[in-house]
């Protein structure tokens, strides 16, 4: 069936792909600094909402250990127990591992996140287990993650909308103005005028719209709120 096909055919593909290929840029990784305060380091891990973090020292490049949230809920337990000794062991793998080699990685070390080190031995970037697993399946979602398609009116000229809808669809629509550009979705199009994926609740100019950057993910933007600026 069509399903098994796909899946075969992420299957060839991974066998092809290396560490490099998939991973999220170092300087986009989102961190945690074992000196931040403990309120600061829960509203980090509730506003962002992964599932396990690295944890430096000093500097982003002195990586002490990766922190599970779930390790977290100790910290109301034991208020006087020092983050340190919730960090886990992390796992470094090079640019050039395969993907195949990888998922072995993972299985054996039973981690579910990578730092991927460059031939200097700085960090180039992170991979998770979710990662591979969805060149292979495809994108998998939970309950935490954005509805595809979101579109709601506010007011007449604030809106808020999900990244991956079409600009043709929101001019035709809501006969919203898009310079021309090389752009298909609103992420694209926000992404390519700013010259960069913007930080989860920035806000920011482009053209004749201030956008309120509502989430992120690693690749794109999820949910933003429009204004037309008049």
């Amino acid at each position: 069936g069509p399903e098994s096909r796909l899946m075969m055919e992420g299957v060839l593909r991974i066998s092809e792909m290396r560490a490099l290929d998939i991973m999220v840029a170092g300087p986009r990784i989102d961190m945690i600094d074992i000196e931040m305060e403990r309120d600061e380091l829960f509203h980090q891990v509730i506003d962002i909402g992964h599932s396990r973090y690295p944890v430096f020292e000093e500097n982003r490049e002195n990586i002490i250990g990766v922190l599970h949230s779930k390790d977290l809920l100790k910290l109301q337990r034991a208020p006087d127990f020092h983050i340190k000794g919730l960090l886990r062991n992390a796992l470094y793998v090079p640019e050039s591992k395969s993907l195949v080699d990888l998922l072995r990685e993972f299985k054996k070390s039973r981690n579910h996140l990578a730092l991927v080190v460059d031939e200097f031995g700085k960090i180039a970037g992170l991979v998770t287990l979710e990662d591979v697993l969805e060149e292979i399946f495809g994108e998998i979602r939970d309950e935490y993650d954005v509805e595809e398609f979101v579109e709601k009116q506010l007011a007449e000229d604030e809106f808020i909308f999900s990244g991956r809808l079409e600009l043709d669809y929101l001019k035709e629509k809501y006969e919203l103005d898009f310079p021309e550009n090389e752009s298909e979705t609103l992420s694209g199009y926000i992404i390519n005028k700013h010259e960069a994926i913007p930080k989860q609740k920035e806000t920011i100019i482009v053209d004749h719209y201030q956008i309120d950057v509502l989430t992120v993910s690693d690749t794109r933007i999820e949910m933003v709120k429009l204004k037309i600026l008049r």
